[in-house]
């Protein structure tokens, strides 16, 4: 299977290199043409244009920053609709609003083609390992036609049922992640104030019920000072905005979310859009005069597990696809 890849961003481009580390037909293109060279080098050919792409590609895959940007990408006059034909396939792994990725779907369902949402969880450092999780929504016979393209990106892959379920599980997710973040601040300055060791308080929170996967990461670059985890704060009010959008159709009346939404609108005005998402802390730091940082953290996250083969999660007693 001949495979395009376009936006090389802090996800994609650690996706597309899983892609060619595992011997892919990959084409690539992004806005930069230097972002793409190291990909070029290394034997990814190029596409001057998404039309090109979709035209000499059985699957075209966009990781993009914003479902406005996926749009332009796909429907622009030599974008990916204009070049795909009957049997190919268009995955979606942008975090994006499943309204809007079924209505792409219909667009490229006219055309012949399939759509797949299948945006990944797991952090930055995993997407370059190969161990990041993916969800997979689409119909099943176009997700196993997919399946060893998603195990080259991929460690654990979750079939999510139909187009537009894989972004709303994903933007569940990263609210929950969001929710992680935003306690783990609030604990770890607590603790410091109240004349707790952070090296000790680290530690006890990760060996008890308190633990989650955000502490045992993000937690680690807060108390580094580094505050690095490739992801910044607009990204994150993008992301739990969209899920307050899928909350509101689906008419649940969110108390907890709208709060972490006005949280993080404020840090962007602080410090800027494209601030690292753990220096939120800096709110209650500047609130409570406090510097939480502690010796023996790594300034950054990094995977440290091997790369394993990829295989599909089956969900016991799940209803029939």
């Amino acid at each position: 299977m001949k495979v395009g890849f376009i936006g090389l961003g802090n996800v994609g481009g650690k996706l597309a290199g899983s892609l060619l580390r595992n011997g892919v037909d990959l084409t690539v293109r992004d806005l930069d043409r230097d972002t793409a060279q190291p990909f070029l080098d290394k034997g990814a050919n190029w596409a001057d244009s998404p039309r090109e792409m979709s035209e000499a590609c059985d699957l075209v895959i966009t990781c993009l920053p914003s479902p406005a940007a996926s749009a332009a990408v796909m429907e622009a006059d030599d974008g990916i609709l204009s070049g795909l034909a009957a049997g190919n396939i268009w995955a979606e792994m942008s975090t994006t609003d499943e309204a809007e990725v079924k209505r792409l779907g219909l667009k490229v369902k006219a055309l012949g083609a399939e759509p797949v949402d299948c945006p990944v969880s797991g952090g930055c450092h995993r997407a370059a390992t190969g161990n990041i999780s993916i969800f997979a929504g689409c119909d099943r016979s176009t997700f196993e036609r997919m399946l060893p393209i998603l195990t080259a990106m991929g460690r654990r892959i979750l079939h999510t049922g139909p187009l537009g379920s894989a972004s709303i599980l994903k933007v569940v997710t990263n609210y929950l992640a969001t929710a992680n973040l935003l306690t783990c601040c609030e604990a770890l300055v607590t603790s410091q104030k109240a004349g707790m060791d952070l090296n000790v308080a680290f530690e006890a929170i990760r060996i008890s019920s308190g633990n989650s996967f955000v502490h045992e990461t993000e937690s680690q670059v807060i108390l580094n000072g580094s505050r690095d985890i490739n992801f910044t704060m607009d990204l994150v009010s993008k992301d739990i905005g969209l899920f307050q959008a899928v909350a509101e159709r689906a008419g649940v009346p969110l108390e907890i979310n709208p709060v972490m939404i006005d949280i993080f609108k404020d840090g962007e005005r602080r410090y800027g859009p494209r601030e690292y998402s753990p220096n939120i802390i800096k709110r209650l730091e500047e609130a409570c005069d406090a510097d939480i940082r502690a010796p023996g953290f790594p300034p950054e996250m990094l995977d440290e597990e091997p790369e394993e083969p990829g295989y599909e999660v089956v969900v016991e007693h799940r209803r029939d696809l």
